[in-house]
C-alpha cells in the first residue's frame, strides 16, 4: 500500500537571497510532485552558499523528510559548491562521476572540454544521474537528495527524470470553493470544521479580489476522495446558511 511521503526543497543561492534572482522553482517542484507523484512538499529554506550551511541544512532535511530536492550551485564557477557540500555531508568523496565526464565530454567536445565544465562533472561518490535535455550537465541523487540546477528552464526539462528515483505517495485530491464574502465572516465555523476533520483534511482560506468584489478562495486538500466530499457539503451548507453566493472550479 502507499503511505504519506513527504519533501523538502532547499534553494541555494546568494542570488535569491538577495533579492537579484527571483525564485521559480518551488511552486514548479512543489506542483510536480504533488500532481505526478503524490509527494507532499512540507518545507522550504532557502540558503546562501556557505558550505557549512548547506551540510548542515542537507544533514537535517534528509532526516527529516522522504525527499529533498536541491537547487542551484552545481554548475561550473568558484561559488557553485552544492556538489562537494553534498559529499562532505554524506562523508563520502568528491570525485568525477565518470559517466557525467563522459557525457560532457561529448557535448563540449575535447577541445573545448575546459576545467570549468569538468567541475560539472565532479559529484559525490555513488550518485546516480539525473539526465539534463537542455544543456547536458546532469544532476544527480545521492541517498534522499536530489540535486538540480537552478536555472528554471534548465530544471523544468530534468524534472520527469527524477521520476524514476521516486516512491510514489498517496494521490492527492484538491477542490476549491469560491465564496463572496469576508474571511471573518465564516472563520469561527470554518476553524470548528477543520478541527473535527484535521486528521484527514486540510482546509485553506485564501481572500482574493475578483470582478470588483471581494471573496474567500476555500482550498481542500486530502489523500480521501470520500472525506474531501464530506468537507465540501459542510462547507457549502454554511454558504448556504449564511447565504453567501459560491462558484466552484
Amino acid at each position: 500500500m502507499r503511505k504519506k511521503v513527504n519533501a523538502a526543497i532547499l534553494i541555494i543561492g546568494n542570488e535569491i537571497l538577495s533579492g537579484r534572482t527571483q525564485d521559480k522553482n518551488i511552486a514548479f517542484i512543489s506542483k510536480w510532485l504533488n500532481t505526478n507523484c503524490g509527494i507532499i512538499v512540507e518545507e522550504v529554506r532557502i540558503i546562501p552558499d556557505i558550505e557549512k550551511t548547506i551540510v548542515k541544512n542537507v544533514i537535517s532535511l534528509s532526516k527529516k523528510f522522504s525527499y529533498v530536492f536541491t537547487t542551484g550551485g552545481i554548475g561550473p564557477t568558484h561559488d557553485d559548491i552544492t556538489a562537494q557540500s553534498i559529499s562532505k555531508a554524506f562523508k563520502v568523496k568528491y570525485e568525477y562521476h565518470k559517466e557525467a565526464f563522459r557525457i560532457l565530454e561529448k557535448y563540449y567536445s575535447k577541445k573545448k572540454f575546459n576545467d570549468g565544465r569538468k567541475k560539472m562533472a565532479m559529484m559525490p561518490r555513488g550518485s546516480k544521474l539525473i539526465l539534463n535535455p537542455s544543456s547536458a550537465a546532469p544532476g544527480f541523487i545521492i541517498k534522499n537528495v536530489l540535486s538540480l540546477p537552478g536555472v528554471p528552464s534548465i530544471l523544468n526539462s530534468m524534472i520527469e527524470n527524477c521520476k524514476k528515483y521516486l516512491i510514489k505517495g498517496l494521490k492527492i485530491h484538491s477542490k476549491t470553493l469560491n465564496l463572496f464574502t469576508v474571511e471573518s465572516n465564516i472563520s469561527k465555523e470554518l476553524g470548528q470544521i477543520q478541527k473535527k476533520c484535521k486528521k484527514f483534511v486540510d482546509i485553506g482560506s485564501y481572500p482574493f479580489f475578483r470582478l470588483g468584489k471581494i471573496g474567500v478562495a476555500i482550498v481542500t486538500r486530502s489523500t480521501s476522495l470520500k472525506k474531501l466530499i464530506k468537507v465540501n457539503s459542510q462547507i457549502s451548507k454554511l454558504a448556504k446558511v449564511k447565504k453567501i453566493k459560491i462558484f466552484t472550479r
